[in-house]
C-alpha cells in the first residue's frame, strides 16, 4: 500500500516509521512517504535520518521517503497514493482538509481536540449558513469543508515514542465509511500495532479530545501530591464527564469504555510521556501558563480545547465540573489548591446520577 503522512511532528513521524517497517527487514511493510511543510525541517530529516526534535533516538527506516519543503507540493505528495494521513495539530486541520477535499482515496487524521474559535474561521467561503460560536471537532470541520471526502480518524491510547519503537499498542480506526476503516486496518495493523474498527466517529473524537483536558486535572492532582485515591477518583469522574458530553453529541456510551475513551484517558492521565499531564504538574508547582507552554516544546491540545469543551457542554446542558475547573485554572481565576477544593465541596449525589 502507498501511504503518505502529511506532517512530520512526533505522531506523524512515529506512524510513518512503524508503517514503513524495520530498517533491517528485507521487505518493507508499505511504501510510505513522510511530507514536511517546513524546508528546514525537511533538510534536517534528510541529513540526520532522524527526527531529533520530536523523536530523538529513533532512526528513520532507509525505505521511508522524505518529501516536502519547497520541492514537493502537497498536491504532488498525495498524487498516486492509496491512503492519506493528516498528522497536523487540530488548528491546521481545516486548511488541510480543504486542500484535500477532492482526494479520490481515503483520508484519515490523527488530531485529537477541538478547534479554537479563531481557527474555525473559514479560509474561503464554505456555505451561506456557515456559523459556529465555538470550535469544532475535526469530523465536524470535514462535514463543512469537504463533505464528499471519505475520511475518518485513527485514535486511541498511544505515545508516539512507543509506537516508533514498535512497542505493543492498540488503536481505533473510526469512520462512517467502511472503506476508510478497512484501509486503516490494512495500513497499520501489525504484530506490534493492533487496529480495531469503529463506526462511532463522534465517540472516538470526543474521547480523544476530552481526555486531554482531564489529563491536565490529573497532573494537577499528582503535582499537589493528593495521592493515588484522588487520582483514581478524578479519572473515574473524568470518564463520566466525557461520556455525558459524548452521548449528548450523538455518540454511543459504550465507546467510552473502550480504547479511545477509558484507554486513552488512563494513558494520558497517568503516563510520564503525557504533555497534558505535564501541564497540570507544572501548574501545581506554581508556574504560570506562559512558563508551562514555553517549557513543553510540543503542542498540548488540552490547553487549547478546554474552553471549547466547556462551551459545547454548556450549550447542551451537560455538567462538566472538572473541565470547568481546568478552564478556571488555565485562565488564572483559580489557584491549584482552590480548584481541588471547589470539586471536593460539591453537593453529594448517587453515583449513577452522575452519568
Amino acid at each position: 500500500m502507498k501511504i503518505v503522512v502529511l506532517g512530520a511532528g512526533a505522531w506523524g513521524t512515529a506512524l510513518a516509521v512503524n508503517a514503513a517497517g524495520a530498517s533491517d527487514a528485507s521487505i518493507g511493510r508499505h511504501d510510505v512517504t513522510l511530507w514536511a511543510r517546513n524546508p528546514l525541517q525537511l533538510q534536517a530529516l534528510q541529513a540526520e535520518r532522524a527526527n531529533t526534535r520530536y523523536l530523538p533516538g529513533i532512526a528513520l527506516p532507509h525505505r521511508l521517503r522524505l518529501q516536502g519543503g519547497d520541492g514537493v507540493s502537497l498536491a504532488q505528495a498525495v498524487s498516486g497514493q492509496d491512503l492519506i494521513i493528516v498528522a497536523t495539530p487540530v488548528a491546521a486541520a481545516r486548511s488541510m482538509l480543504m486542500q484535500l477535499r477532492q482526494a479520490p482515496v481515503p483520508v484519515a487524521w490523527l488530531s485529537k481536540g477541538f478547534e479554537s474559535p479563531v481557527s474555525a474561521e473559514p479560509a474561503e467561503p464554505v456555505s451561506a449558513s456557515y456559523s459556529t460560536p465555538f470550535g469544532l471537532m475535526v469530523h465536524e470541520v470535514r462535514a463543512q469543508v469537504a463533505p464528499d471526502l471519505r475520511a475518518g480518524v485513527l485514535s486511541g491510547p498511544s505515545f508516539a515514542l512507543e509506537v516508533a519503537r514498535r512497542q505493543p499498542t492498540a488503536l481505533v480506526a473510526a469512520s462512517q465509511h467502511a472503506e476508510v476503516r478497512a484501509a486503516l486496518v490494512a495500513a497499520f495493523h501489525s504484530p506490534s500495532l493492533r487496529v480495531y474498527a469503529s463506526d462511532d466517529l463522534v465517540g472516538v473524537e470526543v474521547g480523544g479530545a476530552v481526555k486531554n483536558v482531564m489529563a491536565i486535572a490529573a497532573g494537577l492532582c499528582d503535582g499537589l501530591q493528593l495521592g493515588l485515591n484522588a487520582r483514581a477518583a478524578l479519572i473515574t469522574r473524568g470518564l463520566a464527564e466525557m461520556t455525558r458530553l459524548g452521548v449528548a453529541l450523538g455518540a454511543r456510551a459504550e465507546t467510552f469504555t473502550g480504547l479511545s475513551g477509558l484507554g486513552d484517558l488512563v494513558l494520558t492521565a497517568t503516563g510520564d510521556l503525557s504533555r497534558n499531564r505535564k501541564v497540570g504538574l507544572l501548574l501545581a508547582q506554581g508556574k504560570s501558563l506562559e512558563e508551562v507552554l514555553a517549557s513543553l516544546g510540543h503542542v498540548a491540545e488540552g490547553v487549547y480545547c478546554a474552553r471549547t469543551v466547556v462551551q459545547r457542554a454548556a450549550s447542551l446542558g451537560v455538567d462538566m465540573p472538572i473541565a470547568q475547573s481546568v478552564v478556571a485554572l488555565l485562565d488564572g481565576r483559580l489557584k491549584a489548591s482552590e480548584a481541588v477544593a471547589l470539586l471536593m465541596e460539591r453537593e453529594p449525589k448517587t453515583e449513577l446520577d452522575c452519568y
